[in-house]
């Protein structure tokens, strides 16, 4: 094909990212992170095949403002994936996500019936209105980190397997994102799912004169049906910080943002879907890359930098599975150019693509890093007062034998406390999301953490 079209056969990365995402304007770093997705790294085991697999498929979230293209980027990346099911979170159910066991009338025998997570075995399930789903979150648990099913019904116990790669978006409670709060608070999910994403790319719609007149141009060109040439931008980060600079802050020498760039007025040639299908089947059938030695130190050195800052910060928000995160993601880098080793280059991208990711998880209301916000937002906004206001609990409940609280009895203790939110109720949510409280009735909790 690149014979036929006299391209130079050089960077495979920026080919298929025109080629998927055409259409969409900017987000260089989201769209590689969806391309790494397409393609993941490779299923390791830990002794032989009979044992436990450690996984090799990464898992993105995509959330931000509505009116991002955030549903038409999981539809491009469903359609050019050779195996690819779609479903929307606000018309899914549990049993729809996973397994149904189902009873035949006529011969009364139990059947299984595969969900949307079984179907997309070996492929990619995308996941639209993922903060629509309700309930069904919890059902995401086993099947995105052992991506197995097990079902234990009316005398059935089984284990499926449901090895795919989750791409979800999902927009903010309230409809606009709010960076003074954390992701799992705009969301108004459990860190426990959070963390099991191994990049979460947060776009915001922020007023921007000169990427507005580009943005608008692009819309123009692609409804009016003229050559496809795409002119690019993209917003630099402002940082406000000028000491202790963090190592999420240092910019490389040569940005992979600006390198997938297109250049404006470039010309762009997409290759078909269904060489782009056979392309990818191809590599996660028969590519298997391994890590080099440059590249495994690149993704050490900066796994431990990380660690350095979080514990001289007073917080543990980086663990292992940020570790296996990067070596997934350099591993499905290598695959995308059909390598059986992972070079340092490909580390160093992948250490990139983290850092965006983490910047925007990290970074509060007025651009400076928290590293107390914890790693994929699972962390509180307001973490220290949430700990004190714990605490007080806990002295309570172990003084009356009682680990029930009525509101009025929280917003008491609070006022003795002196701890001041600007809204109490979204507090009491707040800790009701990540497991501190749970909700027994209409303003009543119960206190778990005693």
């Amino acid at each position: 094909y690149y014979r036929r079209r006299n391209t130079p056969f050089t960077s495979h990365l920026y080919v298929f990212l025109t080629s998927v995402f055409c259409s969409f304007f900017a987000l260089e770093l989201v769209k590689a992170g969806l391309a790494l997705a397409l393609f993941g790294g490779s299923q390791k085991y830990a002794d032989d095949k009979n044992r436990i697999p450690i996984r090799g498929d990464p898992h993105i979230l995509v959330v931000g403002d509505p009116g991002l293209g955030k549903s038409q980027m999981l539809q491009a990346a469903c359609n050019v994936a050779p195996r690819g099911v779609y479903v929307c979170g606000n018309t899914t159910t549990t049993s729809g996500l996973t397994v149904t066991l189902s009873k035949d009338s006529s011969s009364g025998d139990f059947a299984l019936e595969a969900g949307a997570l079984v179907l997309g075995d070996q492929g990619i399930c995308g996941i639209d209105e993922f903060d629509k789903m309700g309930n069904q979150h919890q059902a995401l648990l086993e099947a995105m980190e052992q991506q197995s099913i097990s079902l234990a019904k009316a005398g059935v116990v089984c284990s499926l397997p449901a090895r795919t790669s989750i791409i979800a978006a999902a927009n903010p409670v309230g409809g606009h994102y709010n960076k003074a709060k954390t992701v799992s608070e705009n969301l108004k999910m459990g860190s426990a799912l959070l963390s099991r994403f191994d990049l979460v790319f947060i776009l915001l719609d922020t007023p921007n004169e000169h990427h507005d007149h580009l943005l608008s141009e692009h819309v123009i060109a692609i409804r009016a049906g003229k050559q496809r040439t795409i002119s690019s931008a993209t917003v630099a980060r402002m940082n406000s910080q000028d000491s202790n600079t963090s190592v999420l802050e240092v910019v490389s020498e040569k940005p992979l943002s600006e390198r997938l760039k297109v250049v404006p007025g470039e010309t762009i040639d997409p290759i078909p879907h269904q060489l782009l299908r056979k392309y990818i089947g191809y590599a996660r059938q028969y590519v298997y890359p391994r890590l080099s030695t440059e590249a495994a130190r690149v993704l050490q050195d900066f796994y431990l930098e990380l660690r350095k800052q979080s514990q001289r910060l007073n917080s543990s928000p980086i663990t292992t599975r940020q570790l296996e995160s990067l070596i997934r993601l350099t591993e499905a880098r290598a695959r995308l150019e059909l390598r059986e080793e992972a070079t340092k280059e490909d580390a160093e991208d992948i250490v990139e693509i983290m850092k965006y990711s983490m910047l925007g998880t990290y970074s509060d209301e007025f651009g400076n890093l928290d590293f107390e916000r914890s790693q994929h937002g699972s962390g509180m906004s307001n973490r220290s007062t949430a700990k004190r206001f714990i605490s007080a609990l806990n002295n309570v409940a172990e003084r009356t034998y009682n680990n029930i609280f009525q509101f009025h009895q929280l917003r008491q203790i609070a006022k003795e406390l002196n701890i001041q939110v600007a809204d109490f109720e979204n507090f009491i949510g707040s800790l009701n999301d990540q497991g501190y409280l749970l909700k027994k009735g209409p303003k009543v909790y119960q206190l778990q953490t005693m």
